[in-house]
């Protein structure tokens, strides 16, 4: 179970806290309008607090300081920006916001924040990139994440995988690996074995990333 901050409950962030909460995480949700809570529904179980996201104070009410990650997904690009600036440079909190104008998205790029533009399936996007925490995220192309995360292999009993079926099995592409002991880094052929505790770049589509979190090693 994480322990996840969403600041912004319109449509986006209601959306967003809700699929959060349904997967049994820790949920607490910033809006500086009372009544925009009305839209989490009943299946909601997270906190609810009143107030600007970036407001140190409601940040700490809402647990920023043993948080795993935050999402700013309010109406304002500069709202968002400050959020995660705090987040990550205040708390070293791993954080995403929704950017509104492309025009800010250079801005974005050189201020080193991850973020999601556009106005179709952001929830969604966002729900994958908080999931794929398990693993280190690299880069969002379309609707495929690029992480890089150590093997989990103990549920299998030979403690390895041919890249050929794991990718297969899971519709996915690894772009490199490394072994635990540091002895091998390769780009891998389809017929490369993979063992526990190896480091893996991999391609993943958002709606893959569940069915391989049993591989990631947290």
């Amino acid at each position: 179970m994480s322990n996840i901050i969403v600041v912004g409950c319109g449509r986006v962030g209601s959306r967003l806290a809700t699929m959060l909460s349904s997967y049994d995480n820790n949920v607490c949700v910033i809006d500086k309008d009372p009544e925009a809570f009305n839209t989490l529904g009943r299946d909601f179980n997270g906190n609810t607090f009143t107030g600007v996201g970036y407001d140190e104070n409601i940040l700490k009410r809402a647990g920023i300081e043993e948080c795993d990650f935050v999402a700013a997904v309010t109406q304002s690009d500069n709202a968002n920006l400050m959020v995660v600036e705090i987040a990550v440079r205040l708390y070293g909190v791993p954080a995403v916001a929704r950017l509104y104008n492309s025009a800010h998205e250079r801005t974005y790029l050189q201020l080193g924040i991850d973020y999601v533009c556009g106005t179709a399936l952001v929830a969604e996007e966002i729900f994958s990139k908080i999931n794929s925490g398990i693993g280190d995220h690299i880069a969002t192309f379309g609707d495929c994440e690029v992480l890089q995360f150590a093997l989990d292999l103990s549920s299998i009993a030979e403690h390895s995988i041919k890249v050929a079926d794991l990718e297969k099995r899971h519709d996915i592409r690894i772009c490199a690996f490394e072994r635990a002991d540091g002895t091998i880094s390769s780009i891998p052929s389809s017929s490369s074995v993979l063992y526990h505790g190896d480091a893996v770049l991999a391609a993943v589509r958002h709606d893959k990333i569940q069915d391989l979190v049993k591989y990631m090693q947290s």
